[in-house]
């Protein structure tokens, strides 16, 4: 009968925390839905006129993006005022495309939303000029069924996407949601990773853009890292680099114990999608122990990988002058600044010269194929070295 109390009020407790938090969130909304309406009324009452002649502009706090749209009528224009602003984007409006462009170049923002049919200037003029001008902003057109030929043209021009109208609120939220998404994944990919040196007392980073290298560590140049431990053995893992580049190791294979191995001779593989790679010994020894869990959990090499993704420990035979090979401490940081430099070289070289704004979109094959080829290329230059410097 105790037990069932117990159970009884743990399940109520549950119950009555689920409602509250439901409640707050739905608080919190509200409250913010009736902020950016404000704001979209006080917005309305700005005068702008002395930038633009049509312009009207909504600003609001903490804004997802700020946007311009350009079309010529003007129903077209309250409608995204109302529906973005209250979405929890910051949204400027301009009936021409001249208009835009003088906003353009001196207000910062994220995307611009031309309609593709205007009078005097066109969508693709908006679209040129603006790529033009300044090539941080997505271009985003708007057209009707029957300019989709047009809309496609377009993005040869350095545009990011394109809507058919008509389209419901529901719909243009959606698809505004989902290039904001692109833009922040192409703008963190363009960013030059950083390179942390983790102490004790500095935690590591999750991110795919900072390769943390443990202060204390040795590393090789096939990406392998090696930690001496106080009893002279040397544990043998996968470095951040190599883990983070891939993406993720869908297998491992390890070494069997007591397997005499030589510095540059195959010591583990690791498997990603179809592909495996053997990875060369940084040092020579005796393999004494293997962390036998990766072939069940190979994803655990994704979390704290120099505390749980160590593949093996080497009883070594001649530590003394294969660490002079190795690199550690503020020589492994410079080193690894050097390596991210060389793979974006090796980006460059397989995504060819031409610009994203002249360079056609590929189909799914072509992607598939560039793809395959990165990471060919990727192993090949990086993982399958024999380890020396």
């Amino acid at each position: 009968m105790v037990f069932l109390i117990v159970v009884v009020t743990v399940i109520v407790f549950i119950l009555v925390d689920l409602a509250l938090r439901l409640f707050l969130q739905k608080r919190h909304a509200l409250k913010l839905k009736r902020e950016r309406q404000a704001a979209l009324d006080t917005g309305l009452r700005l005068d702008v006129s002395d930038e633009a002649k049509t312009l009207k502009r909504v600003e609001i706090r903490d804004a997802k993006a700020r946007i311009l749209a350009v079309d010529d009528e003007p129903v077209i224009l309250d409608s995204f005022r109302k529906i973005l602003a209250v979405a929890g984007y910051s949204i400027d409006t301009v009936e021409k495309g001249q208009e835009a462009l003088g906003l353009v170049l001196r207000h910062d923002y994220d995307f611009v939303f031309t309609d593709l049919k205007m009078p005097e200037m066109d969508g693709l003029e908006v679209t040129k000029a603006v790529k033009h001008l300044r090539p941080d902003i997505d271009v985003i057109v708007i057209t009707g069924y029957a300019s989709i030929e047009t809309a496609v043209e377009t993005m040869k021009y350095g545009a990011m996407d394109y809507v058919q109208k008509p389209f419901t609120e529901d719909e243009l939220i959606a698809f505004f949601n989902k290039c904001l998404i692109k833009r922040n994944d192409r703008i963190e990919q363009q960013m030059k990773p950083t390179v942390r040196l983790i102490t004790p007392a500095t935690k590591e980073s999750g991110s795919p853009r900072e390769f943390n290298v443990p202060a204390g560590v040795f590393v090789s140049q096939n990406h392998t890292w090696v930690n001496v431990e106080m009893n002279g053995a040397a544990r043998i893992g996968l470095d951040d680099f190599a883990r983070k580049t891939l993406g993720r190791v869908d297998g491992v294979e390890l070494p069997k114990p007591d397997t005499a191995i030589r510095k540059g001779d195959p010591l583990f593989s690791i498997r990603h999608n179809a592909h495996v790679f053997s990875i060369a010994s940084p040092i020579s020894g005796r393999v004494t122990v293997v962390n036998a869990e990766h072939a069940e959990h190979p994803e655990w090499i994704g979390s704290k990988p120099f505390e749980l993704s160590w593949m093996c420990c080497i009883d070594p035979s001649n530590l003394a002058d294969e660490l002079h090979a190795l690199k550690i401490g503020a020589e492994s940081v410079h080193w690894y600044r050097e390596e991210i430099d060389r793979y974006g070289q090796l980006l460059q070289g397989v995504a060819g010269e031409r610009s994203p704004s002249e360079a056609p979109a590929k189909s799914k094959a072509e992607q598939h194929y560039a793809d395959e080829k990165l990471l060919q290329e990727f192993a090949r230059t990086f993982l399958l070295k024999t380890p020396a410097f």
